[in-house]
C-alpha cells in the first residue's frame, strides 16, 4: 500500500488550479521521478476538471487509483495511490486535509493561488503519516486487530479439531476404556457437536 502523491486543488472554470502538493515518488527510478511528478499534477488537475461540485470518486489508472473529492466551495482535494490502498482512509485522509486548508488559507486566495504563493506546510508530513493506514486511521487499525483475532481463533479451531478427531481414534483403540465409558464419550461427542463453530 503506497500514497503517491496528495493535492489541494481549486475548481475554477474552465481549468483547476493546483494550490499546493505533497510527492512521493521515491519508488521510481531517479529520472522518471520529474515526468512522474508532472503526470501526477496533470492527472490531479484533470479529474477535478471532470468532477461535479460536492462529490467523491476514485478513477482507475493502470495499477492506480485516483481518489477525488470536490466541495461545495470549489475546493478539491486528490491522492493517488496504488489500488491496494483503502479508499474509505484515502477520502478521510482528504477531508481532514480540505477542513485544515480552509481554516489556515483564506477562501479569497483560492481562485489566484499557486504553490508558490500558498502557505500550507502540513501536506508533506499527511502524506508521510497516512503511508500506513492502520497507524494513521484508528478504524483500520482496529479492522486489522479483528482480522488477526479471527485468524487466531479459526487456528485454534482447526488444532482443537484435529486434537478431537484425535481423540476418538483413541477412544475406539482403547481396551482400558468400559464399553459403558465409550458410550458416554460417544454420546457426549455428539451432543456437543451441535454447538461446534465451523
Amino acid at each position: 500500500m503506497k500514497l503517491y502523491s496528495l493535492s489541494v486543488l481549486y475548481k475554477s472554470e474552465p481549468k483547476a488550479v493546483l494550490l499546493k502538493a505533497a510527492y512521493d515518488v521515491s519508488s521510481f527510478s531517479f529520472f522518471q521521478r520529474s515526468s512522474v511528478q508532472e503526470f501526477m499534477t496533470f492527472t490531479s488537475q484533470l479529474i477535478v476538471e471532470r468532477s461535479a461540485k460536492g462529490s467523491r470518486a476514485s478513477v482507475k489508472e493502470q495499477e492506480y487509483l485516483c481518489h477525488v473529492y470536490v466541495r461545495n466551495d470549489n475546493l478539491a482535494g486528490v491522492v493517488i495511490a496504488d489500488s491496494e490502498y483503502p479508499s474509505r482512509v484515502a477520502f478521510t485522509l482528504l477531508e481532514k486535509v480540505l477542513d485544515e486548508f480552509s481554516k489556515q488559507v483564506e477562501s479569497i486566495n483560492w481562485p489566484v493561488g499557486s504553490p508558490a504563493t500558498i502557505d500550507y506546510t502540513a501536506l508533506d508530513g499527511h502524506l508521510s503519516r497516512y503511508q500506513n493506514p492502520r497507524e494513521a486511521d484508528p478504524m483500520s487499525k482496529v479492522q486489522a486487530e479483528l482480522d488477526e483475532t479471527k485468524i487466531i481463533l479459526h487456528n485454534t479451531m482447526e488444532s482443537l479439531l484435529e486434537r478431537g478427531e484425535k481423540l476418538d481414534d483413541l477412544v475406539s483403540k482403547s481396551e482400558v476404556l468400559g464399553t459403558q465409558s465409550k458410550a458416554f464419550y460417544k454420546t457426549a461427542r455428539k451432543q456437543n457437536s451441535c454447538c461446534a463453530i465451523m
